[in-house]
């Protein structure tokens, strides 16, 4: 009887550990074998240009993969590789008054991303990233441009990092 009881607990002990599988507590889907990434250079190529967003995306994204994994950063030859470019960026009247004037404005910013999976190439993804950032039209954009930038580049490459590295 001692014996079925330590095979049945044994039985039960093996599907749970092996129904578990491997987890990983970062939320991560990353391959063993990929050791480094490598994230070109996101240039803006939207009707706006304004100075040194590129750079502040790029940094942006760089920094949220390097906190999340323990991947190591490299300038080429990165396992994985993202790439891509900074496409919009607009502002447009959100809501309206009752005497048919701006009440708050929106600005918009878009990201075409290519991401490239050298271990396993049927990861490989190139997607667009939208976000906005809602300011009362009584603000100048110059203002809250800052700010906007900071909540727009946070949702956008943690979005990258999600469909990427988290593959939600």
């Amino acid at each position: 009887m001692k014996n079925v009881k330590n095979l049945i607990i044994g039985v039960l002990t093996l599907l749970l550990v092996q129904g578990c599988g491997i987890y990983s507590f970062s939320g991560t889907n990353i391959s063993p074998d990929t050791k480094t990434f490598q994230v070109n250079f996101f240039q803006n190529q939207s009707p706006r240009i304004f100075p040194g967003v590129d750079q502040v995306f790029t940094n942006q994204l760089q920094d949220l993969i390097l906190n999340q994994t323990n991947l190591d950063l490299v300038t080429s030859g990165g396992d994985i590789v993202y790439e891509g470019e900074i496409v919009q960026d607009y502002v447009a009247p959100n809501t309206a008054t009752s005497d048919i004037t701006a009440a708050q404005n929106r600005l918009t910013l878009a990201v075409n991303m290519r991401f490239y999976d050298s271990k396993d190439p049927s990861q490989d993804l190139e997607q667009r990233f939208t976000f906005f950032f809602d300011y009362p039209a009584s603000s100048s954009e110059n203002n809250v441009r800052d700010e906007a930038l900071q909540v727009i580049f946070e949702r956008i490459t943690q979005d990258i990092f999600n469909a990427t590295l988290a593959r939600w």
